[in-house]
């Protein structure tokens, strides 16, 4: 079993950290299968420790049928065969630890998969001992059971779909918010939480660091299940403060110091934010909040797109600094496995901009205050795949929700814009680390096509080489080591009325630092009061050595470029 790194940490050593993102399915295949597997995790590990994180992230490695990629958890104490097996996780887990670099599991406790032991007992018969470890409900009043409409709510899962599916077998129905493979546990059963908290000690005693917790703030449902919108029912549910601190305790306390805890929490507002992080409170470190990548969704749901202007973003991120400025933490994120890619989302695309804008964006978020989190290839500035058609297409969302509008009357040529642009399986496709067959991602067939693009952005193509988006990457990372304004500093907003200028100021004792940022192809002239007392001040980084000179020399920001200066006294 691998060793644990130093217990004896400062209470919040994660606000000088960085945590890197690993899907494992797309991060390397060392087996040749086609899919991203622990071996290839293992092979790449050098990469990850010349980019200097501090934190990996691990996405779903468990024994799984891998109908949502491995977030229906079939063994919670077993490698799926797939991806290794646990004696290639304790090695990956003891390398990271010699490299300095902390594990965090991914931790799927609002379901199981339906193969689940747990399931399988509890499906068996009405009078298991397992029965109420899920949401069973028998048919709605005056309906039979399996016939549309007599689900016990009207609630629709977030895969298409009802939340409820019929069990022949005993004559009731089972809630899942997700796959129809991935039935909702119970948390009102205390025998549910306890199963859970003995699973996570056990992984916390073979060396992980931490958990990034799964949709945690839906584990709390009502007593009554109802008619209307399934997110308001259960989304920061009644006892979901009292369930986190009890988790803190029953698995945290004895080192609450050494471990990271961030909850995924999706509709979580700042007010709540700020009660699940108040250090007080022991419920969670930081939280994932959904609201600046939620902000283009339409009337019709995620895949019904409406503009999102820069000013959106912008007021939307620093509300978030601001709202957590006096207490509670911000995790800081643009990608992860199941957005698509921040270039081609939030930046600019074009290969003219795509490297000035991945650096950009950059920029704005690890200057920011918060623990910043890099999704796999992300360093790179990979960019979303123009999928051609659905055959293209792996993940499950994508999928069900063109089955579902395809079956109402919508041709796929309706559909396809908004699957391409926020489909999941825009961050799946693999890991573009050589410009030769595959991107040398497999020496089989990848499991998901790999982006054409992947012969000019890779990472062989830019590991020491200056002025490219990784080593732009590393510089900010070891910024965030070396600069205690960055990690510690407040934050002021500045020019919040500007278009395409994204500005503000950090603060730590006698340190100052002003980030400035350009979300346009033109250049900006900056105002004269912003740039006040700064023309003088040292570089702290910027996209290139125009750019810095741009804002000191002539009161210039060239389009998509961005600069952070620092100051003292």
């Amino acid at each position: 079993m691998p060793a644990a790194l130093d217990q004896h940490l400062p209470r919040d050593w994660w606000t000088s950290a960085v945590v890197y993102q690993i899907y494992p399915r797309s991060f390397a295949d060392g087996d040749g299968d086609g899919i991203g597997d622990l071996r290839g995790v293992l092979d790449h590990l050098d990469h990850l420790e010349h980019l200097g994180v501090d934190v990996v992230w691990l996405s779903p490695v468990y024994r799984s049928p891998q109908d949502d990629n491995g977030y229906d958890i079939s063994d919670y104490h077993d490698v799926d065969p797939v991806f290794g097996s646990l004696a290639d996780l304790d090695e990956v887990v003891a390398a990271l630890h010699a490299r300095g670099i902390r594990l965090v599991m991914d931790l799927v406790v609002n379901h199981t998969s339906d193969e689940h032991a747990w399931f399988e007992e509890s499906r068996f018969s009405r009078g298991s001992d397992r029965r109420d470890w899920y949401w069973w409900r028998p048919p709605r009043e005056g309906h039979t059971g399996g016939e549309p409409g007599a689900e016990p709510t009207d609630w629709r899962s977030f895969f298409s779909g009802p939340a409820w599916t019929w069990d022949e077998a005993t004559g009731e129905y089972y809630l899942h918010l997700f796959s129809r493979k991935q039935p909702d546990l119970n948390w009102e059963n205390q025998q549910v939480r306890q199963a859970v908290y003995a699973m996570m000690r056990w992984w916390l005693a073979r060396g992980v660091d931490g958990f990034r917790m799964d949709v945690i703030n839906l584990v709390s449902k009502p007593a009554t299940l109802t008619d209307g919108d399934a997110s308001h029912a259960v989304v920061d549910g009644p006892r979901m403060h009292e369930f986190l601190h009890e988790m803190h305790q029953e698995v945290f306390a004895e080192h609450p110091r050494a471990f990271l805890t961030v909850g995924e929490m999706p509709g979580v507002d700042v007010d709540e934010a700020r009660r699940y992080t108040d250090p007080e409170r022991q419920e969670v470190d930081m939280v994932f909040q959904f609201e600046h990548v939620d902000l283009g969704i339409g009337p019709g749901g995620k895949f019904d797109r409406v503009p999102v202007t820069m000013p959106q973003l912008r007021e939307s991120l620093m509300r978030w600094q601001t709202g957590l400025a006096e207490r509670g933490w911000n995790s800081l994120y643009w990608d992860n496995h199941d957005q698509p890619r921040a270039v081609s989302r939030f930046g600019d695309d074009d290969p003219v901009w795509r490297e000035r804008s991945a650096k950009t964006l950059a920029t704005v978020l690890h200057t920011l205050r918060g623990t910043p989190y890099v999704y796999q290839g992300e360093e790179l500035g990979m960019t979303n795949l123009p999928f051609a058609g659905p055959e293209e297409l792996r993940d499950i969302e994508s999928l069900n929700h063109l089955a579902e509008r395809q079956a109402g009357g919508a041709s796929v040529e309706e559909l396809l814009p908004g699957v391409r642009e926020v489909g999941r399986d825009n961050a799946r496709t693999p890991v573009q680390w050589t410009a030769g067959p595959g991107a040398g991602f497999s020496e089989g067939e990848p499991w998901i096509g790999v982006n054409l693009n992947h012969t000019e952005i890779n990472a062989r193509a830019q590991v020491g080489v200056a002025g490219s988006v990784l080593e732009h990457y590393r510089a900010l990372i070891a910024l965030r080591h070396d600069e205690p304004v960055v990690a510690r500093g407040g934050v002021t907003p500045l020019a919040m009325e500007h278009p395409d200028l994204w500005a503000f100021g950090r603060d730590f004792g006698d340190a100052r630092l002003l980030t400035l940022a350009s979300f346009t192809r033109e250049p900006i002239s900056l105002p004269e009061d912003l740039l006040d007392g700064w023309r003088e001040a040292d570089v702290a980084i910027s996209t290139s050595p125009e750019a810095a000179a741009g804002v000191q020399d002539g009161g210039v920001l060239l389009g998509w470029e961005s600069v952070a200066l620092v100051r003292r006294g």
